[in-house]
């Protein structure tokens, strides 16, 4: 299935998580850094990294809503997408609980709180991505129907798409 929101040839959604994922994991790594060093940098640095993942989160979601209403409906493939957004919807709200718990302190050091919802905000982003890789690698969703090791660049005219169907 390779209906669904797409920029040049490719699924949007999937290039659009790379940033808020990479944003989001790196601020627990560098909140377990502020914890291990007692560096107030890298709690300043966790802070704004998970809003900024949070906000990216949010537009890699749009594209991800626009490519699971392609799914067929009725079909193991739209319940495994509705458990990925919902793990990476969840995850996204409690790093944002995490950020706001910070956001009213005069310094951005997490609370003990602020700190367990992210670190839970980042296994359910783990088991999110674990959603999204079964609709892709297992389910076949966002895969163009001619792939195959040798296909064209989807940058050239495409003849399955050409074909009368």
């Amino acid at each position: 299935m390779d209906a669904g929101a797409k920029i040049l040839g490719h699924h949007i959604h999937p290039i659009a998580i790379v940033f808020p994922l990479g944003l989001l994991s790196t601020a627990v790594i560098f909140e377990i850094v502020y914890y291990i060093t007692d560096t107030r940098t890298f709690a300043d640095v966790a802070y704004w990294m998970m809003i900024s993942g949070v906000i990216g989160g949010l537009v890699a979601g749009v594209f991800g809503l626009i490519d699971w209403l392609a799914i067929p409906a009725g079909t193991r493939a739209k319940s495994v997408g509705l458990m990925h957004a919902g793990a990476n919807a969840a995850a996204l709200l409690l790093f944002f609980i995490s950020w706001y718990l910070r956001n009213g302190q005069t310094t951005t050091e997490p609370t003990t709180l602020a700190s367990v919802l992210a670190f839970a905000g980042f296994a359910l982003a783990l088991a999110g991505g674990w959603f999204g890789g079964e609709l892709v690698e297992r389910l076949g969703i966002g895969v163009h129907p001619g792939a195959n090791p040798d296909a064209p660049s989807s940058l050239v005219k495409d003849p399955l798409e050409t074909q009368v169907r």
